[in-house]
């Protein structure tokens, strides 16, 4: 999907506010292939809104003010002398309004007519160039969306998230003593069918209940999670799920912004039961130095002789240093009984 030939070199001045804490900086908007390019007056790329995901906030108000789907809190004011831009963002939008899926027929023709786009543009290259496009372009939001989605298909299989408050509210104060204020990771126990750790777009870590309830020092837990996080850092989570669902449903986030039911499911059973990846020892070690947190309770968790794990014990950067505590004796107990049974 293009953009409309006669906006192709459309460009308009808005005001620009990424977090509701930031202040609204000016900004020049113009209209690529499928995303809005949002830049600086130096004219460098600060981000890209997909058009399939962008939401106006107040579609009979002006000046408009548009947002992507399902994260209000960043937004993109034009002023009122900006209507040709704001026009051309909503017949853009109304275009791919249209071309989305509806209840009812199934679209066998352009289902039909796609299959036969993608072959004939090559079995090889145009696969990963559509991936690496829609990896480039869906924002946080939209992939936090998709991680809720692919957790509540899990569920049928782990059983509900523990959800204590007390242990709920002790795994928040983890998370921003381990990635701090910024971190943004979401930690989640459930309570069967995982034993280790697993990650989810959206920065979502699920923690298997025996990693909550079994070590006997928070440390244990924190190098799990780190090393989940690790996992997490080096390849982007959502590219896991488009690889698995295929070339057709990578297509379908590109053009409409959503992701099949059925292929999520597939993906929550494939993953939940997949091997998982070996960390590389030397990000694994820049993770800890980073949380100040000792690698040689994890460490000796994973091998309790420490044979197998002798390079990171060895290579601890906090080995017989002080550093500050992972969490409070209360908050620990807090978390191992988040499960409440």
């Amino acid at each position: 999907m293009t953009a409309l030939t006669q906006y192709s070199r459309l460009e308009a001045t808005a005001l620009w506010r990424q977090t509701p804490e930031a202040q609204r900086r000016e900004v020049i908007v113009s209209i690529g292939d499928a995303t809005l390019v949002i830049a600086n007056i130096n004219d460098q790329a600060l981000t890209h809104w997909s058009l399939a995901a962008v939401v106006r906030a107040n579609p009979t108000v002006s000046p408009a003010v548009f947002h992507p789907d399902g994260d209000p809190s960043e937004t993109l004011e034009f002023s009122d002398d900006a209507t040709e831009m704001v026009e051309a963002i909503e017949k853009l939008r109304d275009n791919i309004a249209k071309r989305r899926p509806r209840k009812g027929r199934l679209r066998v023709g352009i289902l039909l007519l796609s299959v036969v786009t993608i072959l004939a543009l090559g079995v090889f290259w145009l696969p990963n160039a559509i991936l690496t496009h829609t990896l480039s372009i869906v924002p946080e939001a939209k992939r936090a969306q998709i991680g809720d989605a692919l957790l509540t298909h899990i569920k049928a299989m782990t059983g509900t998230p523990c959800d204590d408050p007390a242990g709920v509210t002790a795994l928040n104060v983890l998370s921003k003593r381990l990635f701090g204020q910024a971190g943004n990771h979401q930690l989640t126990v459930v309570p069967s069918s995982l034993d280790g750790t697993l990650h989810l777009p959206g920065r979502r870590i699920l923690l298997g209940r025996a990693l909550t309830e079994d070590p006997e020092e928070p440390e244990i837990l924190a190098g799990y999670i780190l090393a989940e996080a690790t996992r997490m850092a080096q390849k982007d989570p959502l590219s896991n799920l488009l690889k698995h669902a295929g070339t057709i449903e990578t297509f379908r986030l590109l053009t409409t912004g959503m992701v099949g039911n059925a292929s999520l499911k597939a993906f929550a059973e494939f993953t939940l039961t997949a091997p998982q990846r070996e960390v590389e020892q030397e990000a694994l070690l820049v993770s800890f130095e980073a949380a100040k947190v000792q690698a040689s309770p994890y460490a000796y968790a994973l091998d309790t002789a420490g044979d197998l794990s002798l390079a990171l014990i060895e290579a601890d950067p906090f080995s017989g240093a002080g550093t500050p505590t992972v969490l409070s004796d209360a908050n620990w107990v807090r978390v191992q009984n988040i499960c409440g049974y």
